[in-house]
């Protein structure tokens, strides 16, 4: 599947109304947090992006994927999108998910295009609102990851996200001790779950849509 072909395909459905919370839903651990869909007002939410980039591979389009360091915190050792908190400096979020994709795997933000934007998602454990943008580039990228944000650059042929043989489901222990079942993308050997997991379940709806 080449990159062109991704692009066109996405480019034409994001003119369609996102699925939201249908799309998100399906990766969604159970039980079924509703504060992630709550329609109240999140003017406490700390903002941030997320950036979903294609970009042309030896064999296909492909989609870059971090995986966090293990630390004290939330999302410690976690698989997710490069991205992060909104700065005052960032004119807006797709500035952010720009910046932060820069700042993180080392991809001049000036050879991104980006095609749009999928449905805000927030996140409980860590109090942020994210939107998640998903952009391109045609050159093939040089990953210089930072080490302070970035353990591991995992990259996916596009092709193989759409397999439904890579969504698997698990029990996970939280950091407070609480055990949940949800579904996840088996990648690399790498767990994808949670809010990245929802996202590109949103992603994957609208690549399916007829």
């Amino acid at each position: 599947m080449q990159l062109e072909e991704v692009i066109d395909i996405i480019e034409n459905k994001l003119q369609y109304p996102l699925p939201g919370r249908k799309g998100q839903i399906v990766m969604a651990p159970q039980p079924l947090n509703e504060a992630r869909f709550a329609q109240q007002d999140l003017k406490n939410a700390r903002k941030g992006a997320v950036l979903i980039l294609l970009y042309p591979g030896e064999n296909g389009c492909m989609v870059p994927f971090i995986k966090r360091p293990e630390y004290d915190g939330t999302h410690s050792g976690q698989v997710s999108f490069p991205g992060g908190k909104w700065e005052e400096s960032d004119q807006n979020l797709q500035e952010t998910a720009l910046r932060e994709t820069e700042e993180e795997i080392g991809v001049d933000r000036a050879q991104i295009q980006l095609l749009g934007k999928l449905s805000q998602l927030f996140i409980p454990p860590s109090n942020f609102l994210v939107t998640p943008y998903i952009g391109f580039m045609r050159s093939v990228p040089v990953f210089k990851p930072d080490p302070r944000e970035v353990a591991r650059v995992i990259t996916c042929d596009f092709s193989v996200l759409v397999d439904h043989n890579i969504r698997k489901e698990k029990d996970f222990v939280l950091a407070r001790g609480a055990k949940i079942k949800a579904p996840y993308f088996d990648i690399d050997q790498e767990t994808i779950w949670g809010a990245t997991a929802m996202m590109l379940g949103e992603l994957m709806t609208i690549w399916e849509q007829k």
